[in-house]
């Protein structure tokens, strides 16, 4: 798949037009399509998806937000890089906003959450494509955190989340590391089970910070 691709699919959705430029252009970066450190010009990606600029750059400012994408006064628009350093500090704040949100949240979910999450890892069980673990990865903490009802709060997780996702799917091709993640997956999930909030938020921060220690060693090595 190209942009090319990403821009027919994401043009048939009924959303404005900037939304659907970030997420081709999301997607692109997420995939490798555009690689870090590359530059974005806007002329040529308005092209691909037959706009004018105007909304190519509000679709840029979004990846902005969210860390993807770095803007520059004179020199345009390229893909973010993340630093060793950067994904220290991400993982550390990932662990202390998302245990707010386990701890939040256990008293409130149901077990239509549980079996929602159950089905998640069982679908991850069943590919192999680096793509859709890691969606499936984040679709499957989004489900045990929505009962906390902080929309906020799980937005900035959610982008915390975004600015890994490249590097995530790396590792779970490169580090063999899908194995582990699904089994610290499964005894979270029965922790919020028995509503043992002090077992899941542990095994939870656990799972963070294991999978921040991987990432930082291999930006330290690439």
């Amino acid at each position: 798949m190209n942009l090319n691709d990403l821009a027919a699919n994401v043009l048939q959705k009924q959303r404005s037009t900037p939304d659907l430029i970030a997420d081709a252009l999301r997607e692109a970066i997420m995939q490798g399509i555009f690689q870090e450190g590359q530059s974005l010009r806007q002329d040529e990606i308005a092209t691909q998806f037959g706009v004018s600029r105007i909304p190519v750059r509000e679709a840029l400012k979004q990846l902005e937000a969210e860390g993807l994408v770095t803007l520059h006064l004179n020199r345009g628009a390229m893909v973010s890089v993340l630093t060793a350093a950067a994904a220290q500090e991400i993982c550390e704040i990932r662990s202390a906003l998302e245990v707010k949100a386990m701890q939040l949240a256990i008293p409130k979910l149901k077990e239509l959450d549980l079996e929602k999450a159950s089905v998640i890892l069982e679908t991850s069980n069943q590919t192999a494509d680096a793509g859709d673990l890691a969606k499936l990865n984040w679709e499957f903490h989004a489900t045990l955190y929505a009962s906390a009802e902080r929309p906020r709060l799980l937005t900035m997780i959610k982008n915390l989340h975004i600015n890994c996702d490249r590097y995530v799917r790396v590792q779970m091709v490169q580090m063999d590391y899908q194995e582990r993640s699904q089994k610290e997956h499964y005894q979270i999930l029965d922790a919020c089970r028995q509503q043992d909030t002090k077992a899941a938020v542990r095994l939870l921060k656990r799972h963070i910070d294991n999978a921040g220690e991987q990432l930082v060693a291999y930006l330290q090595q690439n």
